[in-house]
């Protein structure tokens, strides 16, 4: 397990076995590549992120994670893994949020992507992304390179 603090200066842990803090997380977080590029998406608010939201009533984190890609990106996830979990004691509560690695297959057009902007698409994501005002807060902990180091080590990417 991984302990450091966010954006926000909240204790994160982060763990890559399997479910560590809940067998049901409320959240999804979904790292995802589109033809060998980073697919991201412009969050209204926040600015660019990786796809990710609350798990609804009845449906899994996976399924969340699949349907999450699709509303704010269009796109149509092929692969799916899990890689990790994460656990954030902020001032409003914890959070515990499953993390994926998904491929997707197709960019379908959508009428609504929901609160965001749509689909980003980058070949590469910039080594100083902490001093970047146009990507979330999300982006900028040590959740995302530990969670790339991960997929790279898993030989889930290339």
């Amino acid at each position: 397990m991984i302990k450091f603090r966010d954006y926000y200066q909240n204790e994160v842990t982060l763990s890559f076995e399997k479910n560590p803090f809940s067998n049901d997380p409320k959240h999804v977080w979904v790292i995802t590549r589109y033809e060998n590029q980073w697919l991201l998406t412009k969050h209204k608010d926040r600015g660019l992120e990786f796809p990710g939201g609350k798990v609804e009533v009845g449906e899994t984190p996976k399924e969340a994670a699949i349907r999450e890609v699709m509303e704010e990106t269009g796109g149509r996830v092929e692969e799916i893994t899990y890689i990790g979990q994460y656990y954030v004691e902020g001032k409003g509560g914890t959070i515990v949020k499953n993390v994926y690695y998904a491929i997707v297959g197709e960019l379908i057009e959508q009428l609504s992507y929901f609160e965001t902007e749509g689909p980003v698409l980058l070949a590469e994501l910039p080594e100083n992304i902490q001093q970047k005002p146009t990507f979330s807060f999300m982006m900028k902990d040590e959740v995302l390179p530990r969670s790339i180091k991960y997929i790279k080590e898993a030989q889930l990417h290339s």
